[in-house]
């Protein structure tokens, strides 16, 4: 995944209401917070951190609703992102409530809205002209139309020798669409990205289970696989076997909303710009401590 050529996400636009309350939450009365709505989604995170972080051109590919599109495309511009976003005419930008406690851990409420109404009439092959790597955001998986696109255009990028990553995105949507489900889907992918949990679950390993063993069960059948550990690091799985493991950077951490998204993003500007495995996930743990510096999941 070297050399010139542009990123292309293809993923998810929502609006992020973000609410940090460091107190926990009290039932059937009111509980302080910062509250701020941002623009947010894993696949448009991921492309403003790409970059942000990188020298590659970088393209996004989304759906949005209306009422917030030009809000929306000016924030990825304004970030250095080329966005082609698809107005629905029926659904309202998605729209996701993160709830982030004293420990800055993020509870999510996800109303999809418009980002999975994506299909296969929102895809068009000279999105691929000039693009190095395609990146799938795991979320369109979990759609129907979304998933049809989402092949279309991993067909679409194989037939052109573009390597392909996803990033599975959300353990709980993973686990209601089924892990072998998923995994049939995205065969022939180049670079898994997914966390503790869904690289457990994908491997279809028990909770106790070693995130290591997880991770080289996973590059058996996908041949790079980079599995976030948050303040842990990442750890590196190619053919079988751990090939390394990556510190994370030590930072105070505010609001982890996104950070999942920056590794990704840091990690994939990284090898578009020339740098190895274990370097792109160095250049990810940096972007990622960056993120949970500061509230919601944009640089």
């Amino acid at each position: 995944m070297t050399g010139p050529g542009a990123l292309l996400v293809v993923g998810d636009v929502v609006t992020d209401v973000v609410a940090i309350h460091p107190e926990p939450l009290t039932p059937a009365t009111d509980t302080a917070a910062r509250i701020r709505t941002l623009p947010g989604g894993a696949g448009a995170n991921a492309a403003c951190w790409a970059a942000r972080t990188g020298t590659a051109e970088v393209r996004l590919l989304a759906r949005v609703g209306a009422e917030s599109a030009r809000w929306h495309e000016r924030a990825l511009v304004d970030a250095g992102v080329r966005p082609r976003l698809v107005i629905d005419a029926r659904e309202p930008t998605g729209t996701v409530v993160a709830l982030v406690g004293k420990d800055a851990e993020r509870t999510f409420l996800t109303d999809s809205g418009a980002s999975l109404r994506l299909c296969p009439a929102d895809w068009t092959p000279s999105l691929l002209d000039g693009a190095a790597h395609l990146h799938l955001s795991g979320y369109l998986f979990f759609a129907d139309s979304s998933r049809e696109l989402a092949m279309v255009a991993l067909r679409a990028a194989r037939t052109r020798g573009v390597s392909v990553s996803v990033d599975p995105a959300s353990a709980g949507f993973l686990a209601g669409l089924g892990p072998q489900r998923f995994l049939d889907a995205v065969a022939g992918v180049d670079v898994l990205l997914p966390n503790e949990d869904e690289a457990r679950l994908l491997a279809g390993l028990p909770e106790p289970a070693g995130v290591a063993r997880a991770a080289a069960e996973l590059s058996r059948r996908v041949p790079l696989v980079v599995v976030t550990r948050g303040a842990a690091g990442a750890l590196i799985a190619e053919r079988g076997r751990i090939t390394a493991e990556i510190e994370a950077e030590p930072v105070e951490a505010v609001d982890s909303t996104g950070a999942g998204d920056a590794f990704t993003g840091g990690f994939l500007a990284a090898r578009l710009d020339g740098a190895d495995p274990a370097e792109a996930a160095r250049a990810g743990c940096r972007a990622a401590a960056l993120a949970v510096t500061r509230q919601g999941g944009r640089p």
